[in-house]
């Protein structure tokens, strides 16, 4: 099933949505406004054509200085029909995305994640908190413009070099070695 198809089965269910077909090179991606974006995932899970029964995981990608900067990512599976899809949600620095956690209840993880490392605010989401830094933690390591300070001496070191002749005494010493 493509994108096109997945488009044109959720239209007449969820109403007013302005879907884009995405580029992809291994399944259909959609790119669905963050307003429609529970209805969508509702009607996905839902229409029997259709059923994407599984939240398989949840991501974003930042382009900073890009506006909108974030893309939350959504990759569901419909077991039955065999069929995978990339959902794309794009989100403004300041602005929210809706939790998806009353469809799928697995998403309250990702979302957790996905906040955490690159600091996209899940609108409903009931516990919104650190989940892989320290609860202490400043910021959120996954952003392009994260300041990254990491103070390391230079490595120096010499090549190993060896003459030829040390070079055949070594192989003919691990010859006999394998022979024994």
């Amino acid at each position: 099933m493509d994108a096109p198809a997945i488009v044109n089965a959720l239209g007449p269910i969820v109403c007013g949505a302005a879907y884009e077909v995405g580029p992809s090179v291994d399944f259909a991606t959609i790119y669905v406004p963050p307003d429609r974006l529970v209805a969508t995932c509702t009607a996905l899970r839902d229409i029997p054509s259709l059923r994407f029964n599984v939240l398989v995981e949840v991501t974003a990608a930042d382009y900073f200085p890009r506006d909108p900067r974030f893309e939350v990512v959504y990759h569901l599976l419909s077991i039955p029909n065999r069929v995978r899809l990339r959902l794309k949600v794009r989100a403004t620095e300041k602005g929210t995305v809706p939790t998806i956690q009353r469809v799928w209840p697995a998403a309250g993880w990702l979302e957790r994640e996905v906040w955490d490392m690159f600091g996209v605010v899940f609108d409903g989401h009931p516990d919104l908190r650190r989940l892989l830094m320290p609860e202490d933690w400043e910021g959120h390591p996954q952003r392009k413009d994260y300041p990254v300070q990491i103070r390391k001496a230079a490595q120096i070191y010499e090549p190993l070099e060896v003459t030829e002749e040390e070079f055949r005494a070594n192989l003919e010493r691990d010859r006999v070695k394998r022979a024994h």
